[in-house]
């Protein structure tokens, strides 16, 4: 079975070589390219990997992009900065494969001081805390590595395109009754400069817009049902 593994990029040419080259078996990487200044595009496809092209700016509208242009019937997620290892995709795809659960997150576990800065675990603390009490789904990571199905996910409408866009797949597949759960990884010094978690201001950046996403939550009720894998 191959799977698609969903890589939103701006300017990771320096990690994609590791990432691309540590890719399973079996697991297809898709870069999405979010305008990129760097040789990013042509590293990836000189290794192999094929390249979507999103000109509009926005984690989500990568993430949204890489999923439109899948084919396979699983899909993964992982940032393309190397702070992920894609040898642990297996881990979080294979509950999904096995039927237990529908959407898995990987729960990231630094390894290595100063990996995830303070501000930025303290802002996923406050958020995993407020998903958990609407959905409860007991979540305490709001990781980007993830594994689900591609069309019950497509069924979700996700809307946001900014950084709200994990968390609202979450509160959608919730809505919609899927199973989640969630699986250790190892969270590593990522690759270059972090554009969102190393830096107070793209931590802050990054909580408003899921903080916006939580507040305009439709009730369980409207959300359509019936998108479970």
């Amino acid at each position: 079975m191959t799977i698609d593994v969903i890589l939103p990029c701006l300017n990771e040419e320096a990690a994609l070589a590791w990432v691309l080259g540590r890719m399973p078996a079996g697991y297809r990487p898709i870069v999405v390219d979010n305008g990129s200044t760097d040789g990013s595009a042509r590293v990836a496809r000189d290794l192999g990997a094929r390249v979507v092209t999103e000109p509009v700016r926005g984690f989500g509208a990568a993430c949204h992009a890489g999923l439109l242009a899948s084919s396979a019937d699983l899909v993964c997620f992982m940032d393309a900065d190397a702070s992920l290892d894609p040898a642990q995709l297996p881990r979080v795809a294979g509950p999904v494969l096995d039927g237990k659960l529908d959407l898995v997150l990987g729960r990231r576990r630094p390894r290595g001081a100063g990996v995830w800065p303070a501000h930025a675990r303290l802002g996923n603390a406050v958020l995993a805390r407020g998903l958990r009490r609407r959905t409860g789904v007991a979540l305490r990571d709001l990781g980007p590595m993830r594994a689900a199905a591609r069309v019950p996910l497509l069924s979700l409408g996700t809307a946001d395109r900014r950084f709200g866009y994990p968390l609202e797949t979450v509160l959608r597949a919730a809505a919609a009754g899927w199973r989640i759960g969630e699986t250790d990884v190892d969270y590593l010094p990522r690759t270059g400069r972090s554009k969102v978690t190393g830096t107070l201001r793209g931590t802050l950046r990054a909580v408003a817009d899921m903080r916006r996403v939580m507040a305009d939550a439709r009730p369980r009720d409207e959300v359509r049902r019936g998108g479970r894998t």
